[in-house]
C-alpha cells in the first residue's frame, strides 16, 4: 500500500501541528460529555456515542454548551491525556475556540466542502495550522495505482 496525499488550504484559528486518525462527527461537540478517563463520548444519542476521541483529529460542525462546561471538559481531557490531537471545525464558536487556545490544541476552519466530502473515519490527517493546510493521507492498494 502507498499513500495519496490530498492537501487543502484552511484558516488557522489556533496554531500548531498534529497528525492522527480522523474521527468525523455530524453532531456538534460538548467536551463535558466526553469521559476524561478514556476519551469516550458519553452523550446519549450523539453521532460519536461510545467512540473514543483521544489522540484523534476531531472533525465536527461546531461546539455546544456553556463556556464553563466546554472549557472544563477540554481541560479535563487534556489533563488526563485523552484530548483530541487537533480540531477541524466547520462553524467555530467563541467558547470552543477560547477553550482550544487555552489548552494548546491546533484548530482550523474554512475548509472547502470537498474536504468534508472526501475525509472519512480512519483516514490519516495532518493538520498544520501554522501553514494553513490540512492533508488527508488516503491509503491506496497497489492495484488502485
Amino acid at each position: 500500500m502507498s499513500e495519496q496525499a490530498i492537501a487543502m488550504k484552511c484558516h488557522r484559528i489556533a496554531g500548531g501541528k498534529a497528525r492522527g486518525e480522523a474521527l468525523v462527527s455530524s453532531d456538534d461537540i460538548c467536551f463535558y460529555l466526553v469521559d476524561p478517563q478514556n476519551g469516550v463520548v458519553i452523550e446519549k444519542g450523539h453521532a460519536l456515542e461510545g467512540q473514543c476521541i483521544a489522540g484523534k483529529v476531531l472533525i465536527f460542525p461546531s461546539g455546544k454548551g456553556s463556556s464553563v462546561v466546554q472549557a472544563d471538559g477540554l481541560y479535563q481531557l487534556t489533563m488526563k491525556g485523552t484530548a483530541p490531537k487537533a480540531l477541524v471545525i466547520e462553524r467555530p464558536d467563541t467558547v470552543m475556540v477560547a477553550s482550544a487556545i487555552i489548552m494548546d490544541v491546533p484548530v482550523v476552519d474554512r475548509l472547502d466542502q470537498a474536504f468534508y466530502q472526501t475525509v472519512a473515519n480512519g483516514d490519516e490527517i495532518e493538520v498544520d495550522a501554522d501553514n494553513a493546510t490540512v492533508t488527508i493521507l488516503k491509503k491506496q492498494k497497489e492495484e488502485e495505482k
